[in-house]
């Protein structure tokens, strides 16, 4: 016996040594993948044993799949991409520490070396965050199933249809995103669509469809639901209510029809006429509402009675690292996620007195022709303003299908924060959602955009709100005048630009223009943007040695472009008849705008102009921004 053995041992040794290093390797992963419990790779051998398949399996094509497979992929623990997400995010802390420093400096050396450390900083942080993605068909492949059996029990015939299901997001957001997805879904089923003899007696299919869409927009995922049944009526809402105890019938008819919209998502409301297992307990969509918000989403309802109802989210791509406004407010500084960010407005004392009005009691500004309520940070958090100039800047937000104005005293700047959780007091204040260490090493708390819309808006009433609509309305019958930023391009020439198309008004040193080919570019945020320079393009040749260029960012789907100019002059109201007998390539036609005569950019003709590949599929050589 013991020969026997000896003669085995020694039988294997020679067979792993004489064995091509290739076998030794396939060898190993398998063994790799049994640790891992993955019993179903394993292969019957031709001769009906089950052996390492380095050592007795042939090689051919099945062995070189299986190798191919097992050296592209590696199983790494969830612990350890958490890890590398948190070590990333001290990284971009330091980076922008760095970057502050560094724009201060003259060392032309110190400032590449600082472009070179950002630009790879944002594209390690990109590499770390799409390990923890995940496809969003992970959780939507239950679905199909959920619906059907949910249609037969209700006696209803459903068509699921799914668009968008390799949109990706973020491991831990997917797993908090799937039991308020699974439940507007069934809420559709449930309560959206009608049974086949009410669709057939409103000339619809006996069949209802529900859709799931998603997609990547400005930095966060949109999720949405929606079905084409009866919609939601918002009379029976409001009774509903009423009636569960919800609200008064004197708030009631305070409420419009939006406000009554999001009585849905009131604790303990329910349409349902009785309560079964899939509902009627008033128990949901306030969880829903609460669980979305909770990672820093927001959800929004629309409806058309008969026609159907779209339940949308909106969710960040991760909670971990996100870009921010930093703005100040009485000598402290806070961060507001972009998420939730549209525009910003900035009004001198004389403009601010004439555009700021009052409506119903309450502060208004007309912004092209739809008036928004403002609410002012300084009466929020209970400060006193310590900018005095008349001065006025206005970051327009976005929250729960509804815009507001928030009022801060300055605008810092625009950066990637780390998201870090805050205690329990500051938690209890309902106005915080996180904080973060600035570039100078200062804390700044995150504001939660939906506590504060929900304060600017929740004392609005149906004659404030009926005042402002109509407000509105009357500003629609005036002549529109959109906002255009005037630019000199040389030669005395003027142009005027939409403001609505500009993302940002930039300074950059001439000598930090690179050339990629035969195109300018420019380092910009951790992405490369093409150059266009308007004099040149217009035939209008300014200055060519300054030091310093006077850069507008333009951004349209997804990728962004440097228009330099001369010089940056005003921000008007662009009212002027337009003459159209300037037919050059680039330009709309002429307007009499500052007691002038400015020629007016069509700023899509003049970028395809200067470079026609722009609006097409990125090149390599280009980053998307």
């Amino acid at each position: 016996m013991v020969a026997a053995a000896e003669a085995v041992v020694e039988a294997v040794v020679e067979a792993v040594v004489e064995a091509p290093v290739e076998a030794v390797e396939e060898t190993v992963h398998e063994e790799v993948h049994d640790e891992h419990g993955d019993e179903d790779h394993h292969e019957d051998h031709p001769d009906g044993g089950t052996g390492p398949a380095g050592a007795a399996r042939p090689e051919g094509q099945g062995g070189q799949q299986r190798r191919a497979v097992a050296d592209s992929t590696i199983r790494v623990d969830v612990d350890l991409l958490d890890s590398l997400m948190l070590l990333v995010g001290e990284l971009v802390l330091t980076r922008n520490q760095i970057v502050q420093y560094v724009g201060r400096s003259t060392d032309t050396d110190l400032v590449r070396a600082s472009q070179r450390l950002n630009l790879i900083a944002s594209e390690l942080q990109e590499g770390v965050m799409k390990t923890r993605m995940q496809p969003i068909d992970h959780i939507w492949s239950k679905l199909p199933r959920v619906v059907r059996d949910l249609g037969i029990q209700c006696g209803k015939t459903v068509r699921l249809e799914m668009e968008g299901r390799d949109t990706e997001l973020d491991k831990t957001l997917l797993e908090a995103v799937k039991d308020p997805l699974t439940h507007l879904v069934r809420n559709s089923v449930d309560h959206g669509i009608e049974s086949p003899d009410r669709r057939r007696a409103a000339g619809k299919p006996a069949e209802g469809v529900l859709t799931l869409r998603a997609k990547h927009e400005s930095g966060q995922v949109v999720v949405e639901v929606a079905d084409d049944g009866a919609g939601i009526d918002p009379s029976r809402i409001g009774a509903k209510a009423v009636e569960r105890g919800l609200v008064t019938a004197d708030q009631l008819a305070r409420m419009g029809p939006q406000d009554v919209l999001q009585l849905i998502f009131l604790p303990g409301f329910s349409t349902a006429a009785a309560v079964t297992n899939v509902s009627g307990r008033g128990v949901g969509m306030d969880v829903v509402k609460t669980n979305i918000e909770s990672i820093g989403g927001t959800i929004e309802v629309e409806s058309e009675p008969g026609r159907g109802t779209v339940c949308r989210l909106r969710i960040p791509l991760t909670l971990a690292i996100v870009p921010a406004l930093t703005v100040e407010c009485a000598g402290d500084r806070y961060a507001i996620p972009q998420i939730s960010l549209q525009e910003l407005v900035s009004l001198d004392a004389e403009k601010a007195a004439n555009a700021v009005e009052e409506v119903g009691g309450a502060p208004v500004y007309r912004l092209r022709g739809e008036l928004l309520p403002l609410v002012r940070l300084t009466d929020v958090l209970g400060l006193a303003s310590d900018r005095h100039d008349g001065h006025v800047v206005i970051a327009v937000l976005r929250s729960e299908g509804r815009r507001f104005g928030l009022v801060v005293d300055r605008v810092i700047n625009t950066e990637e924060i780390v998201v870090k959780a805050v205690g329990g007091q500051l938690k209890a204040i309902g106005l915080y959602s996180g904080a973060t260490v600035l570039g100078d090493g200062a804390v700044a708390l995150i504001l939660d955009v939906q506590a504060l819309a929900r304060r600017a808006l929740r004392t609005e009433t149906a004659e404030r709100q009926e005042a402002r609509e109509a407000a509105a309305r009357t500003a629609a019958v005036e002549t529109e005048r959109q906002r255009m930023l005037l630019a000199a391009i040389g030669e005395g020439r003027r142009v005027a630009i939409p403001l609505d198309t500009v993302t940002r008004l930039e300074q950059v040193r001439a000598e930090s223009v690179e050339r990629v080919g035969n195109r300018e570019v420019v380092q910009y945020r951790g992405a490369i943007l093409p150059i266009v320079r308007l004099d040149r393009h217009l035939g209008a040749y300014g200055t060519g040695d300054r030091e310093v260029l006077e850069v507008i960012v333009y951004s349209d789907h997804g990728r962004s472009v440097a228009i330099v100019v001369e010089e940056i002059l005003d921000i008007v109201d662009g009212g002027a008849a337009v003459r159209s007998d300037i037919d050059d390539l680039g330009l709309l036609g002429s307007a009499v705008l500052g007691d002038k005569v400015t020629e007016l950019l069509d700023v899509r003709a003049a970028i395809l102009a200067a470079d026609p590949a722009f609006y097409a599929t990125p090149s390599p050589t280009l980053l998307e921004v």
